[in-house]
Formats: C-alpha cells, structure tokens, sequence
C-alpha cells in the first residue's frame, strides 16, 4: 500500500511503503521520540556544535548524532541509510538546519514541519502528532497532560506579573524575545500571561543592553537555555545581570523545545509553578 504525507511547505512525499528509517533535526527527532518514532540519527542547526544541544534533544538517548553546519553533508546522512529526512521550516520554503541537496544525494527526500512565528502552538503539535502516526507512532498526543498545563497557567496568570524572555549575548548585549514571533510565549500571552514587549530593531529579536533589560522591570525571566545562549556562569562580572536577577525569578527557556505536547506541557507547568510563587508573595 502507497505511503504519502504532504508536508508545510506543499511538497508531498510518496513512497511504495511507510519510511522505516527516520533521519532528524534533533528538535523534530526529540518530538517523534516522545510520539513514539525511534529515528535512526540526528543532526544540529548551524548554531549547534560537534555534541547534541540538550537542551533541544529531550528524551533521545542513544541516536547517532550526525553533525551540524557544514559538518553536516550527504555523507553523514548517508551512513544512517535514512529513507527520508524530517526538518522544520521557519519560512514554510526551505527547511532550516538541512541543506535540501545534501540529504537529495544521500538519497533520501526532505520532510518540513512549520514552527515559525505564523503558526501557532496548537498546529505545531498537531502536525507533528500527525506526522507520528503516519510514521507508525502512537496516537496519544498527550492532549490531557497539556490541557492541564494549560489551566495551570491561566490560574497563576491572575496575578499582574511581568513576563520576559531572553538570550544572553554576552557582557554588553542581551536579546529580548518578541512574543508574538516565538508560538509557545504568544500562547502563554492567550492564557492571560504578561510577557513584556521589548523595543524597536529586529524580527524576532530586539537586541539591547542588560540596562536597558533590568529597566522593564520583570517579575520572572524565561532565559534561552540553548547552548548557543552565553551561560549564566559568564555573565557573574555584568553588575546588570546580577541587578536582574535578583530582582526577578529566573526560569529557563527553551525557544526549540521538542514538538510534542509532553515537552510542551512541562514547559508550560515550570512556567505557571514560577508565577504561582512569585503571586503567593503579592
């Protein structure tokens, strides 16, 4: 029996049978492991190194990691013998962290699932909850576990907290999120919580100083926890970090968190356990 799915950007896969082997970025692969997809290997963004971020893989354990960047070509796809590639797309055009002509001569066709600032939460997951099943996953998508998430966070949002979120630049910059491009900080904004908007310059980004952070005066930071971000060890000479921090909860903050409702779930609940705490001491 014919296998096809058609992916976010249009493009349809059609095969004689289910694929069997599944080559991911390692955020799309996290999320087929928690729906119950075992990929064959791995692979990182440009902004990853010669180790699996772990921030991004979740639960994978004990998948080949095949590279990133420019690391990353037709010869480490190939060595997994994949019989398709599965990647997300920010611009619904070309898949962000795969060259589409390396994996082409591996032989193997590129799937991509949306996850840019134009979709929302809820479809994310869908989609990848579909792509699973189709893949032979399970069919739970863990709905409940996230509903209940979901009413934590409106519950704790009844409290006038300042949310923001962020990624450390270094010493002298820091990148505020726009919550309205990333779809998990515009989906804690529908359930009623504060996210602070930050300046002009930058799509999804507003690139400042730590001044100028500690200014908006938050109640609780969600700080990238990517290891592209600069660590919060470096930053102990920045005396407007330590101004920040110690005048709000920090949390961390994955902005590619495994796309599936489990990883999703535990975010949103850190999320509402912060705000109940900070809302206890109003």
């Amino acid at each position: 029996m014919g296998w096809e799915f058609t992916d976010d950007r249009g493009i349809t896969l059609r095969r004689i049978g289910r694929p069997e082997r599944v080559a991911a970025y390692v955020r799309a692969g996290a999320a087929l492991w928690d729906l119950g997809v075992r990929p064959v290997g791995v692979y990182g963004s440009g902004h990853d190194g010669d180790e699996p971020d772990r921030a991004k893989s979740g639960a994978l354990a004990d998948v080949p990691y095949l590279g990133a960047g420019q690391a990353l070509d037709d010869g480490a796809i190939r060595s997994v013998r994949p019989d398709i590639v599965v990647d997300v797309t920010y611009d619904r055009d070309k898949p962000y962290a795969v060259a589409e002509a390396a994996a082409k001569r591996a032989g193997a066709p590129v799937l991509a699932l949306a996850v840019g600032g134009d979709t929302s939460l809820s479809n994310i997951l869908a989609r990848f909850a579909q792509l699973a099943v189709a893949l032979g996953g399970e069919q739970a998508d863990g709905g409940d576990e996230l509903a209940a998430a979901e009413d934590a966070v409106r519950s704790a949002a009844s409290a006038p907290l300042k949310v923001l979120a962020l990624s450390a630049a270094g010493a002298r910059q820091v990148h505020l999120a726009r919550p309205g491009t990333w779809p998990e900080l515009r989906h804690l904004a529908e359930l009623g919580v504060r996210l602070v908007e930050p300046g002009a310059g930058g799509a999804n980004w507003s690139t400042t100083t730590w001044e100028y952070a500690v200014g908006l005066a938050p109640d609780l930071v969600l700080a990238d926890a990517r290891a592209n971000a600069v660590p919060a060890g470096e930053l102990e000479s920045v005396p407007a970090w330590h101004a920040l921090t110690s005048a709000a909860t920090v949390e961390p903050w994955n902005p590619e968190l495994p796309c599936s409702a489990h990883a999703y779930a535990a975010f949103l609940r850190s999320v509402a356990d912060a705000l109940e705490v900070l809302g206890a001491k109003r």
